[in-house]
């Protein structure tokens, strides 16, 4: 069963709270997406560190329920 945006928005949002997270499905099938999650969280950290705390967000469902997610990750301006 694949994950719906609402769902993979509702995560990130858990296990980081001041996420700015944008979401796009970029095959129309609901399992091929792109993020863009932009927190404070990631200040300092290098990007396969934010990458890893965003996969860690959607608890174990990346490759599973979750097919493909392309991730931009950032700290804000």
């Amino acid at each position: 069963m694949a994950m719906d945006a609402n769902e993979i928005e509702r995560r990130i949002k858990a296990a980081l709270p001041d996420a700015r997270i944008e979401i796009r499905d970029l095959a129309g099938d609901g399992d091929h997406y792109a993020a863009t999650v932009i927190s404070e969280q990631f200040r300092g950290k290098s990007r396969v560190q934010q990458h890893q705390l965003v996969y860690a967000a959607l608890q174990g469902d990346m490759g599973g329920a979750l097919h493909a997610l392309a991730l931009q990750t950032g700290v804000p301006d």
